[in-house]
């Protein structure tokens, strides 16, 4: 039995060493323990003798040679013994600390597999259980019908109380009250908005009173899982609110969220003040200036109520700002900005947490060029706070255009259209994003999304306008862009937009002063009114947009006034790139201050002058900006360089891209002055004039000649 289990030790060492399958070990073990038993039997029955092996009853006694046999045997088992021995030495004192640490990491293997395993499953979960939600406007169960505005507010303040909870996706309001009132299937609504959860409920306010009643539906199913209805004093309004945002956040916790669900606390005030706010928020959404002009007054009237009230303040800074000449309304912009951060400071003082009036801060620096930088931490401030204030988003998108960050405003606005695909102003922008980045029919496909949600929406047509200009389709973006403007005659993005389609079809005449663009000021000039031209230059450039000015004086002949009014007010370059960065659109500012000093003679301005450019020209192409606009402000490099090849080349990139210009390039681009009477020069304007003359042939409009 020794020598069966040292030979079974044995081959089991070298069966692991070639490999051989356990199969073929247990095999073994297997035969030598059922042969135990047989070997036995014959050594009991059977002996070996000189003459080989007999019955152990025919052998003589005297003729045994047991005693010798047994000495033999005694011998071999001493042996067996003794390498058994020196076998189990070996096996614990040199095999065992490798099996020992095989183990080990087998442990470790198997063990991080399973946290893998555990991780992937876990992931997976949550992503099957997709902790997202969307708060549908309650029903305004009122007798009176102007009460809707408070059961909007209800369900508004219940949704930012939500998305205060950053493990949980909310659906954005618009995208949620787009739904208002059409009685649509859950489950389609939860698809269109990407949530897996909706609460929905409906209001009733009486005699002081208001009863509320709210459900969490799974879309999935349409099971409820959970429902209430509060009955309360209308003094008691925000504890209310606070109530059921908990509810509902201790319900999805049991569900969706990991620890303990935070309570909710809104900001407290009387009715009356929260009356005026709540309307004054409604009104503000519509963005007209008669709208914003109500807001305004309404939000006066709250804080003269409670002036201890932060988010009225805060609207308030939000509303003069948006009330100003160069946005909604006609206010000066001064005024404006100095009315804004009155409101927006003692909201901050009141409540330094408040995103609101953070998000405010934001706007406020986002008008002059010159510091639109500092909106930055300010909106990144309020997102911190309140991550599903759209709002705070697409300003910040805003800025991030003004200093060529493209890869983060895209970001951002992927982001919004995850979030709050339906809110106007952000798919508005990331349709123009993508339209810069040559990607028109990803833009359409986007559009195409969206448009089963707004029907007839002129926003729609306006951002498929956009997407037509880059593309040279001008006729049919000017025709789109005046019917959304014949829709909404005060929307400031519609006016730029048929300003644009005006200018490059040559309608001069019909150009006007939109406060955003310089289209008025190119306008005025090539119908050679530069005397008015210089005036509303200059006006624009006292408001801080200096590139019409800057723009004007170059094709004007006057560089030198140009560089005047660059030293008068800036020590060097590296002051005016911080004052005035390059957006990711092209920094045709640099590349006037460039021709400027070229033609002045200043080689070491100069020069510095094309670095900046070239660095802003790259940074906008490596984010994957490709506009014709950037492609123009390529070639105006390469044309003052001296590589009239290269210029010709990027020229013809923009040109044949879609880009028109005036009958003459270089009269509104002077860069290409030197290019004049080029044949490959002249064939690039000629097929400019063609394409023109196209587009003035669909909107019915007389050839123009080079």
């Amino acid at each position: 039995m020794v020598i069966a289990w040292l030979v079974a030790q044995v081959l089991q060492l070298a069966f692991e060493s070639f490999g051989t399958p356990d199969w073929a070990i247990k095999t073994l073990l297997v035969l030598l323990v059922t042969g135990w038993p047989i070997a036995l039997f014959f050594a009991w029955a059977f002996e070996l003798t000189p003459d080989g092996v007999k019955r152990e009853h025919e052998v003589d006694r005297s003729q045994s040679i047991t005693p010798q046999t047994g000495k033999k045997l005694n011998f071999m088992i001493t042996a067996a013994m003794a390498l058994a021995l020196g076998y189990f030495a070996y096996d614990k004192f040199v095999l065992s600390a490798g099996r020992e640490s095989a183990a080990i990491e087998s442990a470790v293997e198997e063990a991080t597999l399973q946290v893998l395993t555990d991780q992937s499953v876990s992931e997976g979960a949550s992503s099957k259980a997709d902790k997202s939600i969307a708060v549908l406007p309650f029903v305004n169960m009122s007798d009176d019908a102007s009460n809707e505005y408070f059961s909007d507010g209800i369900s508004e303040e219940i949704l930012n109380a939500l998305a205060k909870v950053k493990e949980l996706k909310v659906a954005g309001r618009t995208s949620s009250f787009a739904f208002k009132g059409q009685n649509q299937d859950l489950r389609k609504i939860g698809e269109a908005l990407g949530v897996n959860h909706i609460l929905e409920g409906s209001v009733r306010k009486a005699d002081g009173k208001v009863r509320i009643t709210a459900q969490l539906v799974k879309v999935e199913d349409g099971f409820h899982m959970w429902s209430e209805t509060y009955d309360r004093e209308l003094t008691d309004i925000f504890a209310i609110q606070d109530e059921i945002a908990t509810a509902i956040l201790q319900e999805l916790k049991a569900v969706l969220l990991d620890g303990t669900a935070p309570l909710v606390s809104s900001a407290r005030t009387d009715s009356e003040t929260y009356d005026l706010y709540l309307l004054a928020k409604q009104r503000m959404y519509e963005r007209t200036k008669l709208t914003l002009q109500s807001a305004a007054d309404l939000l006066d009237k709250a804080i003269a109520i409670d002036p201890e009230y932060a988010p009225a303040f805060a609207q308030r800074g939000i509303a003069a700002l948006l009330l100003s000449e160069t946005s909604y309304g006609d206010i000066p912009n001064d005024q404006s900005r100095v009315q804004a951060r009155l409101y927006l400071d003692k909201a901050l003082l009141l409540d330094e947490n408040l995103a609101e009036a953070w998000a405010g801060l934001g706007l406020y620096y986002i008008g002059p060029p010159n510091e639109s930088t500092k909106g930055i931490p300010a909106l990144q401030k309020a997102l911190s706070i309140n991550p599903n204030l759209i709002n705070a988003s697409n300003w910040l998108t805003l800025v991030y255009w003004t200093v060529n960050r493209a890869t983060e405003s895209m970001a951002l606005l992927d982001g919004m259209a995850e979030r709050d695909p339906l809110y106007k102003p952000g798919f508005g922008n990331r349709v123009f994003q993508l339209s810069l980045m040559g990607k028109g029919e990803e833009a359409r496909v986007f559009l195409d999304g969206i448009e089963p949600y707004l029907p007839g929406d002129p926003n729609i047509e306006a951002n498929r306008a956009w997407i037509d200009f880059e593309e040279g389709k001008v006729a049919d973006g000017l025709r789109r862009m005046e019917s959304s403007l014949e829709k909404q005659p005060t929307d400031r993005v519609y006016r730029v937009g048929a300003n644009h389609g005006n200018y490059r079809t040559h309608q001069y005449e019909r150009v006007f002063d939109d406060h955003w663009s310089g289209f008025i000021v190119l306008a005025l000039f090539n119908l050679d009114r530069i005397e008015e031209a210089n005036i509303v230059a200059q006006e624009k450039a006292a408001n801080g947009v200096v590139a019409p000015l800057f723009a004007f004086l170059n094709a004007s002949d006057q560089s030198e006034l140009l560089v005047d009014y660059f030293e008068d007010r800036w020590p060097n370059l590296d002051a005016f790139q911080q004052e005035v960065p390059a957006p990711i659109f092209g920094y045709g500012e640099m590349a006037n201050i460039a021709l400027a000093y070229q033609r002045a003679g200043n080689e070491a301005r100069f020069n510095q002058a094309m670095e900046l450019l070239d660095a802003a020209n790259q940074q906008s192409l490596l984010q994957g900006i490709v506009s014709n606009d950037l492609l123009i402000l390529l070639a105006a490099k390469y044309a003052m360089a001296g590589d009239s090849e290269q210029a010709l080349t990027r020229l013809a990139e923009a040109i044949d891209g879609g880009l028109i210009t005036s009958a003459k390039i270089s009269r509104e681009y002077p860069y290409f002055r030197g290019l004049d009477g080029n044949p490959q020069y002249e064939a690039i304007q000629a097929r400019m004039i063609e394409h023109l003359n196209r587009e003035r042939a669909q909107l019915g409009l007389e050839p123009i000649s080079g």
